[in-house]
């Protein structure tokens, strides 16, 4: 099982890791509801190294990004089930509207996001770059996602 940390302990884990040789893959998320396409995506951006550190967004984040009914699951949760996911080494939270800080502190050797983001739009491309690192997007499974969930619970509720 993968680890829930906070920022300034996943640094010095991050050392430990360099030290190892080991490559540092960085994605991020709200995670909200995890389903089949989250852990397809999770597995496929840590084939791309050896560890794969998520950035999740915290409760206050979410609610500043999609409304005050989001997020259905609480960032405990949320951070407890993605670090309980095999591909899953660590799970770090961030309060900030995007993980640019959190990047700019990991500097992983690979950041991954979503192929609806055009590599240029990826919040902390510069950083990787700038270190040598790379940038990749991943395609997501059809027609899964937390928005197609909870409008079918409510579709589910109103009949």
């Amino acid at each position: 099982m993968g680890e829930v940390v906070v920022r300034t302990d996943f640094l010095k884990i991050r050392e430990r890791l360099k030290r190892q040789g080991k490559k540092i893959v960085f994605t991020n998320g709200v995670f909200d509801i995890v389903h089949r396409g989250h852990v397809e995506y999770l597995a496929k951006a840590k084939a791309l190294g050896d560890v794969l550190l998520v950035g999740m967004n915290t409760d206050e984040s979410v609610h500043r990004l999609k409304g005050p009914q989001r997020p259905v699951v609480s960032q405990d949760d949320r951070a407890f089930v993605l670090a309980a996911l095999r591909v899953v080494d660590y799970v770090c939270l961030f309060d900030e509207d995007t993980p640019y800080n959190l990047i700019k502190a990991v500097v992983p050797d690979v950041l991954v996001k979503g192929s609806d983001w055009a590599i240029d739009s990826i919040v902390g491309k510069d950083i990787v770059e700038a270190a040598g690192g790379k940038v990749q997007t991943i395609d997501y499974v059809p027609n899964r996602s937390t928005t197609n969930i909870i409008q079918k619970i409510a579709n589910s509720e109103a009949q």
